[in-house]
């Protein structure tokens, strides 16, 4: 019997995207055969970094990692994962706090798609206080990042200072 292929999405605004986010990607991509960083579109934000910007920092943050790839949607995810054959949700969990609004997400995503599975990830230690949000309060005040983001993302946001 030939095994099926296992698809999962991580989906995200990534404005933008932390060591954090890398930490999850990296292990998810040992647990999956393929994983899909799905960079959210929502036309109702305004985000720091623009959907290019994003996209592409995600990529340089990717690369080199076999069985990643990495796309953008608007949308529903439901109908985002339907379309790319996939039924496991990849979610990050920092602290007991995400889980409450993580829970209303994912057993809403399983009414609206019987198939779908939200999977949760811890990340490292170093990284549970960390938070695109977090990122974006430090960029405007003026404060140093290095720590918090990969080389390449820390260099655009030095920049456009």
């Amino acid at each position: 019997m030939k095994k099926t292929k296992t698809i999962a999405v991580y989906p995200g605004s990534f404005d933008p995207i932390t060591n954090g986010h890398i930490d999850i990607i990296k292990r998810a991509s040992q647990i999956f055969d393929e994983v899909i960083v799905a960079l959210l579109i929502n036309k109702n934000k305004t985000p720091l970094l623009t959907n290019i910007e994003r996209k592409r920092l995600i990529d340089l943050s990717v690369k080199g990692m076999k069985n990643v790839k990495t796309d953008k949607f608007s949308g529903l995810l439901v109908d985002y994962m339907k379309k790319v054959g996939a039924k496991t949700a990849i979610r990050g969990l920092r602290a007991v706090s995400d889980l409450e609004y993580e829970f209303q997400i994912a057993h809403t995503n399983r009414k609206l798609y019987k198939d779908m599975e939200t999977v949760f990830l811890m990340p490292s230690s170093n990284y549970t206080y960390l938070s695109s949000s977090i990122v974006r309060q430090v960029y405007s005040m003026g404060g140093e990042m290095e720590c918090m983001l990969p080389n390449h993302v820390s260099k655009l946001l030095k920049k456009a200072r």
